[in-house]
């Protein structure tokens, strides 16, 4: 079997398509390429193009990870869940995982840190919810307390914050509580904030 041409792909110029014997074989990144040290005209056995493939593969699954950690910040567990979701087996995905902790693009402790960040930035958001945010992307108990202990937000001003903007959508005062409560503000935290307007 002889590799018959190596061409960049039009919709993905990231990637190469490698032909054998003059069809379609798999397709490499520019880096999987350059590792591959693949030429046109190179010989193959068959158990080359077995490993090429199976190579291929890998390279295909990290450059698709890359890309979606890259897009923003992601805990592992979202990126399991995205392995899973994309049919990328177990130990690719382990090889995937190991890699892209080395360039510390996979950190749940970073992550959450980002993740409680980018929340104060977009809205006034209870520290109860943070809290229940980062367990839902499955970050460790440990991580979350670090993260909210160094959170130096005041949760009494954000709640101010949220209830003014909030008073007219909310003119009733018993439906406003309950809008707050479902945000994690606590009950006591409600009552006395809201006998500060009074």
């Amino acid at each position: 079997m002889k590799v018959t041409a190596i061409k960049q792909q039009v919709k993905r110029q990231d990637r190469y398509s490698v032909y054998v014997d003059g069809a379609y074989a798999f397709s490499l990144s520019e880096a999987g390429l350059i590792d591959s040290k693949l030429v046109s005209g190179q010989e193959l056995s068959g158990e080359q193009l077995k490993e090429l493939k199976q190579a291929a593969g890998l390279d295909k699954a990290y450059s698709n990870a890359l890309r979606y950690v890259v897009m923003r910040s992601r805990s592992e567990w979202e990126l399991q869940d995205y392995f899973r979701r994309k049919g990328v087996d177990r130990e690719a995905a382990e090889q995937i995982v190991v890699r892209l902790r080395r360039l510390d693009l996979l950190n749940d402790r970073t992550f959450a840190e980002a993740w409680v960040s980018n929340r104060r930035l977009l809205k006034n958001v209870s520290k109860r919810r943070l809290q229940l945010e980062l367990r839902q992307k499955h970050v460790a108990s440990d991580i979350i307390e670090q993260v909210l202990a160094e959170d130096e937000a005041d949760e009494r001003s954000i709640l101010r914050q949220l209830i003014e903007k909030k008073r007219t959508r909310y003119p009733d005062r018993q439906k406003l509580m309950q809008y707050l409560m479902r945000q994690g503000f606590g009950y006591d935290d409600i009552t006395s904030v809201l006998s500060e307007g009074r």
